[in-house]
């Protein structure tokens, strides 16, 4: 019997902040607490502690940046157009038509397709290269409609809420007692690291959006064999390369039971789906420019795994292959620029993130990288610049206070500095860079 029997929540904001011990101010609680809502695909009721319009403002405000982790939106707007229109189709057959549902190629190498809950969807270049027909690529596509749909990823986050209220009030400002500096404070922008953002999924959920993907694909005329193709494609990388698949298996676990179990759906339920679309020709001609530098998409993988152990050396050296064939790729620049600051050679980072912002100016993450490196060099009012162009692209990011404070410390200007550093620690308040502006404030007489 499910939990939720009627339209009131199952605790109110009151007594909710009882339970939590805290004061009736101290969160807008009453703002994430909803009513059990109707599962769109099921049509059973759910625990759900936010809103479908919450959805859509979650997504629109942290998929920008892992869209940015990522490497930015694919440069190839065709490749792009062509991603969006297999995914609409397949989206207005889905259980949520409404949704604004987007789709779009990302830069990075590793393997993964991911959605928002709102229903923004993203599928990385070097997944895209292993795939090989259109079946395929919408077998990948309404399987996160799927997630969408059945509201998994509003599931994760609700849990999430849950998670971080039992957490609130432990936040708070940091001592500062033997404190030791800023020595590795200066590192890259963001922090977030790839796949941060992302729902991780139950085998349930998964299950689940592997059933939906197949139903919405055949809905759209294309064969389900395409859901078994991708799930070998899957299999097959797990062996060959499972490293660059890694972050896939922990946001989607994967199992045999999930190919044999879309074998036999084929074999059964969908049987008559087997003479519908596959347009392998179509995919080849649509991702042909993605599939001529495929081996710079491999030694990128390759260069991640290695900086994923510390082996700068060797990472250096599959970057340098990559731009050997693909001179102006703007993942294998912003690589190898990380990869030259880990190395410390600050000249190195300044003069790949440069080409970097040059080949793709609109995308955050090469300014970023940018100003950590002229910070490094000491170049501050240049790296201020870089600061407010990434605050630009991608506003709302509150390292780029800390950052900017960092700077205007370093070049004597103590106001500002203080006045970034308060800003930060008005967002931000917990970390070493929360200790660092906290202990600046106190030894300036801003703090007592």
């Amino acid at each position: 019997m499910s939990i939720c029997k009627s339209a009131q929540p199952l605790i109110n904001r009151r007594q909710l902040l009882k339970l939590l011990g805290l004061g009736t101010g101290a969160l807008t609680v009453g703002q994430l607490l909803s009513s059990c809502a109707v599962n769109p695909v099921t049509g059973r009721q759910q625990l759900m502690m936010m809103s479908e319009n919450e959805e859509i403002a979650i997504d629109r405000q942290r998929a920008p940046y892992q869209f940015s982790e990522d490497y930015g939106v694919l440069q190839d707007s065709a490749v792009n157009s062509y991603i969006a229109r297999v995914g609409r189709e397949l989206a207005m057959r889905s259980h949520r038509p409404q949704m604004p549902f987007s789709f779009r190629g990302v830069n990075a190498a590793y393997l993964n397709a991911y959605a928002f809950p709102g229903g923004s969807i993203a599928v990385t270049r070097g997944m895209l290269v292993e795939l090989e027909s259109e079946a395929e690529l919408a077998a990948l596509l309404g399987h996160e409609i799927g997630h969408v749909c059945a509201r998994h990823s509003a599931q994760q986050a609700s849990k999430g809420m849950i998670a971080n209220l039992l957490m609130a009030g432990a936040t708070v400002a940091t001592s500062v007692a033997g404190y030791g500096g800023a020595s590795d404070l200066v590192q890259q922008l963001g922090g977030l690291g790839a796949g941060a953002l992302l729902a991780s999924y139950s085998r349930d959920n998964e299950r689940e959006a592997d059933a939906l993907g197949m139903e919405y694909m055949v809905r759209a005329g294309y064969s389900a064999d395409g859901m078994v193709k991708l799930m070998e494609v899957l299999n097959r990388n797990k062996q060959r390369n499972p490293s660059a698949i890694e972050l896939m298996f922990a946001t989607h676990p994967m199992s045999n039971e999930r190919l044999a179990t879309a074998r036999q759906a084929v074999a059964t339920t969908y049987q008559a789906s087997r003479g519908g679309v596959i347009q392998r020709e179509r995919y080849m001609d649509n991702t042909a420019g993605l599939r001529r530098i495929k081996p710079a998409v491999l030694a990128l993988q390759n260069g991640s795994t290695a900086m994923g152990k510390k082996q700068y050396q060797a990472a250096k050296e599959q970057f340098a292959a990559a731009l050997q064939t693909a001179p102006q790729d703007y993942t294998a620049l912003v690589m190898m620029a990380s990869c030259q600051m880990a190395l410390k050679d600050t000249a190195g980072a300044v003069q790949y993130a440069r080409r970097a912002t040059g080949v793709y100016p609109t995308e955050p993450r090469g300014h970023s990288l940018l100003a950590i490196s002229l910070i490094n060099g000491k170049k501050y009012d240049q790296a201020l610049r870089s600061l407010g162009e990434y605050d630009r692209l991608l506003p709302g990011n509150p390292q780029v206070i800390f950052y900017k404070g960092y700077c205007y410390e370093h070049m004597n200007r103590q106001q500002d500095a203080a006045s970034h550093y308060h800003s930060f620690l008005q967002k931000v308040r917990s970390g070493e860079q929360a200790k660092y502006a906290y202990s600046r404030l106190q030894s300036w007489g801003y703090i007592r």
